[in-house]
């Protein structure tokens, strides 16, 4: 299990930027959510990773 912070803001960003931190429930700064890592958790924290903060989740 990981947990991602949104840390900075979406104001300005890449469309796919944007859209991908809604898919991970992600709307404004400080939101958080913990979710299973999987591949494909993997690749839409890369497309954000300047974006968010990423820790193991207890």
């Amino acid at each position: 299990m990981v947990k991602i912070t949104l840390v900075k803001s979406l104001i300005g960003r890449l469309d796919k930027q944007v859209k991908t931190a809604g898919s991970l429930g992600l709307k404004k700064i400080g939101d958080s959510k913990v979710l299973e890592d999987s591949p494909a958790l993997q690749g839409k924290i890369f497309v954000i990773k300047h974006l968010v903060k990423v820790e193991q989740a207890d």
